[in-house]
């Protein structure tokens, strides 16, 4: 029976950068359309941070009773290492489905937004979806698209549509810019996993591009968030100070170019997560400033 600390770090809480990161900037981007409202910005952050714990349990498990965890590095599996019963994982990820359901319905309900039940429909087959069911996407090279349409797009431009019931350019830089970091965090998982990965037959994105091309992919993700920082610049100029969430990433990309392998890319996944933390809290406070010096 798995104890609670080892349930909390089952539920991979270094993954909730993800969920954190479109809110806030999801928000900046509310304010400047003069429409912020901060009670739904939390009712949005307990939807994404619920939706990742869950596709976290939800992986866990799939991963778990297929055996693709049984040889991995990294945090712990607590299906792939006996530590709880597949029924209790599962169990877990749907529990947190369902209270994201619940927080998301709320959401909607207030703002006035239902045509928006939809997307969290798809959201949460998605997150299931990823490494569940018969012919998982995460197993197929498609992890990356989703990551980005849902925990970028959808999850950055939903919070602020909430809020101010209408998105702008600079509302898309920053999903975009988010949705690329999120992809980065995906993409450095996936490169430590290649080994195991080939040998379990995953064919994430990743093992298709090779070693080489993936690294390449990694960097050229976090090139397209300083672009996307740009982007909206232009507009709202305090959003530049984002371009400063990517110092983080230097580390950790310098990492990922000389060619580290197994376990010594754990600290990237880490670095990576802290950068699009801090990308999108400075991209959403570079936003709120324009708006507050308009």
């Amino acid at each position: 029976m798995a104890t609670l600390n080892e349930w909390i770090a089952g539920s991979r809480p270094r993954t909730l950068p993800v969920a954190v990161a479109p809110v806030a900037a999801g928000t900046g981007s509310a304010y400047t359309l003069h429409h912020a409202n901060l009670g739904y910005a939390l009712l949005a952050l307990m939807v994404a941070l619920l939706l990742q714990i869950g596709v976290n349990f939800a992986n866990d498990y799939s991963d778990g009773i297929r055996g693709t965890d049984d040889a991995r590095v990294g945090p712990v599996r607590l299906v792939g290492q006996g530590l709880a019963t597949p029924g209790s994982v599962k169990a877990a990820a749907f529990g947190c489905f369902f209270a994201a359901a619940l927080f998301g319905l709320a959401l909607v309900a207030l703002s006035s937004t239902f045509w928006l039940l939809i997307f969290g429909v798809f959201a949460i087959i998605a997150a299931w979806k990823y490494t569940g069911g018969k012919n998982p996407y995460g197993y197929l090279g498609l992890g990356e698209v989703f990551v980005f349409v849902f925990f970028g797009l959808m999850a950055t431009a939903g919070t602020t549509y909430t809020q101010a019931g209408r998105t702008d350019v600079a509302t898309w830089a920053a999903a975009v810019g988010v949705g690329a970091i999120a992809c980065a965090i995906l993409v450095a998982n996936n490169l430590r996993d290649i080994p195991g990965d080939i040998v379990s037959g995953k064919r994430t994105l990743a093992v298709r591009l090779g070693d080489n091309n993936t690294r390449v992919l990694y960097v050229a993700l976090l090139v397209l968030a300083l672009a996307m920082v740009v982007v909206a610049a232009v507009a709202h100029p305090w959003a530049g100070i984002a371009a400063l969430g990517l110092v983080v990433a230097v580390r950790p990309t310098l990492v990922v170019i000389r060619k580290a392998q197994g376990r010594d890319l754990i600290p990237v996944l880490a670095g990576t997560g802290m950068t699009i933390l801090a990308y999108g809290v400075l991209f959403g406070l570079g936003l709120y400033l324009s708006y507050r010096t308009a």
